[in-house]
């Protein structure tokens, strides 16, 4: 990543980039909402369902997460972001007695299933180091065990809050623990237990964590500032599909969350896939109650019906949410075809666990396709007509480009390949030289993409288009302070071109959506126009 220079600040030798655009993954998949333990508002990175069940507990019957988890990597899933959200969770303390009072710890994740011990001893420490002593941390599976879960170890550590070595200001790195209550007195005892028992003694956590109340809308939403709830993503890695489980199993999402984390999603160039709500059991009232439903969002997408699975932990088959086992489905696909090839002939299949909670005829396929909502196949079926699936973008949007999912996937897959690539702008000097290597560097890439058929067009012209020169680049645009870089590609038909321009100032990097005259492109000046979304021009990235 570039150094946070201001546009126009000289580049040092050795400096220079490399030119290439590095290809943005797909079918990674970010889920936000409640789970049984684990790190909070802290993205982790988890490849399989063991993986999840290591760090955040496994399936946990108020945890609609859990389920869809489990639905994701069943279905095909890759690779998964997780977010923990909690609403009034506690995490548990460990008292450390000392000769006089105790020391008291507290976790750092909060949770009932939180199980943590410790302990002391003075190996090492000389007989007048009297504040000195050594600190075993972990976090264990089970009371009662040793399923070691995490371990961390702190040697010669001191209660005297001057001390380079003070345990208030060691724990704050720690995974498992702080000093609650500030500075003490004096050191705690040696953990002591039975003459025959095991070499090292440890003292456990009192049962006072505590799993918090069920979610709510704010909860998910939380603060960009503090970069909680779904917020906390934007410190986490990249993510391309977006999934937020129901509040509850008798609770969907409210519309705050929907607009929300439509936006999110917009600014981060990724899709948010949507559980059909509760209410909608069957495809009439489905399409009734779509008429009226209050969300449409070029980043987003539905898939109906809900799904009938086991419920592992209740021994039954019960109702869950759609999002997580399309989102399985749609990484299963990227893994044999790029975002913008569409199965020829078929369409993506449910894994045979999973039944549909309610019969889609062939003609209510056909009709909730034209709403906007995609409808899951649990078997293949001779005759039937193979439909692109679409985003919520709505009748509205007037482009296919956003309407089209696997044109939408595309232009977003292109967005953020080139936005983040193209960083090094920020500390490039804002001159023709640094305008000409960064259009280089992008019709490469899109010559590339056109090679392997992902544009519309039989020649470049038609297909795709860059600019980064005085066309876009005038000279109050320089004064200002700004770098612009303006890019389209053709989609669905040739010449016709769904643009964006980036913007480089004050070390961030800012992308909006412009519509541009096909003509424009080869003239002395390009004009565009600013495209209004649902929730306004998308956010400034960071460099």
């Amino acid at each position: 990543m570039a150094e946070h220079r201001a546009v126009g600040a000289p580049l040092s030798d050795g400096a220079r980039p490399n030119p290439a655009i590095e290809r943005s993954p797909t079918g990674v998949t970010a889920f936000v909402g409640r789970t049984l333990k684990g790190p909070v508002d802290q993205p982790v990175r988890v490849s399989s369902f063991a993986d999840f069940q290591q760090t955040f507990g496994g399936l946990w019957q108020p945890s609609t997460l859990s389920y869809a988890i489990e639905q994701y990597f069943e279905n095909g899933g890759r690779h998964a972001i997780v977010s923990r959200v909690v609403n009034g969770a506690r995490p548990p303390t460990l008292t450390l007695p000392a000769e006089r009072g105790e020391l008291t710890l507290v976790g750092v994740n909060p949770g009932s299933r939180e199980y943590l011990r410790a302990s002391v001893d003075y190996d090492g420490v000389g007989e007048a180091e009297r504040d000195r002593f050594n600190l075993i941390v972990q976090r264990i599976r089970l009371p009662g065990t040793e399923q070691i879960e995490d371990q961390e170890i702190f040697r010669r550590i001191s209660v005297e809050p001057d001390s380079p070595r003070f345990i208030g200001n060691l724990l704050l790195e720690s995974r498992l623990v702080r000093l609650h209550g500030g500075a003490f007195p004096v050191r705690p005892d040696k953990t002591t237990g039975a003459p025959s028992g095991p070499a090292i003694r440890y003292v456990s956590s009192r049962g006072d964590g505590d799993d918090g109340a069920p979610l709510t809308d704010y909860d998910l939403i939380g603060s960009a500032v503090k970069s909680t709830g779904l917020h906390a993503l934007q410190a986490g890695e990249g993510f391309d599909l977006l999934c937020i489980p129901p509040l509850s199993r008798e609770r969907d999402l409210g519309l705050a969350t929907l607009l929300v984390a439509a936006r999110f999603c917009r600014d981060r160039h990724a899709l948010l896939l949507l559980d059909p709500p509760a209410e909608w059991t069957t495809p009439q009232t489905a399409l009734a109650a779509f008429r009226g439903w209050p969300f449409r969002s070029a980043n987003a997408a539905m898939f109906f019906p809900r799904l009938t699975v086991l419920d592992r932990v209740r021994k039954r088959p019960e109702t869950f949410g759609s999002a997580a086992a399309a989102a399985g489905m749609l990484a299963r696909a990227d893994e044999r075809l790029p975002v913008w090839a569409p199965a020829e002939g078929e369409e993506p299949m449910l894994r045979p666990a999973f039944k549909l909670a309610t019969v889609v005829g062939d003609a209510e396929r056909e009709r909730l396709a034209q709403a906007g909502i995609n409808t899951l196949q649990s078997m293949r079926a001779t005759g039937r007509a193979c439909l692109t699936p679409c985003t919520l973008a709505g009748d509205a949007s007037g482009l296919a480009d956003l309407r089209l999912l696997p044109a939408r996937r595309l232009g977003l897959f292109v967005v953020r390949s080139i936005e983040r690539s193209t960083r090094w702008l920020l500390a490039a000097p804002n001159e023709p030289q640094s305008w000409q290597r960064a259009h280089d560097q992008v019709e490469q890439f899109l010559e590339e993409l056109d090679r392997e058929g992902a544009f519309a067009g039989s020649e470049p012209k038609d297909s795709y288009f860059v600019v980064c020169d005085e066309r876009v680049n005038r000279r109050e645009t320089v004064a200002e302070g700004k770098l612009h870089l303006l890019f389209g590609i053709a989609t669905i038909r040739p010449a016709e071109f769904h643009s964006w321009l980036i913007t480089y100032q004050d070390h961030a990097s800012r992308v909006r959506t412009v519509a541009v005259n096909r003509l424009a492109t080869s003239q002395q000046r390009v004009d565009w126009e600013i495209e209004t979304a649902m929730a306004g021009p998308s956010r400034r990235r960071p460099g």
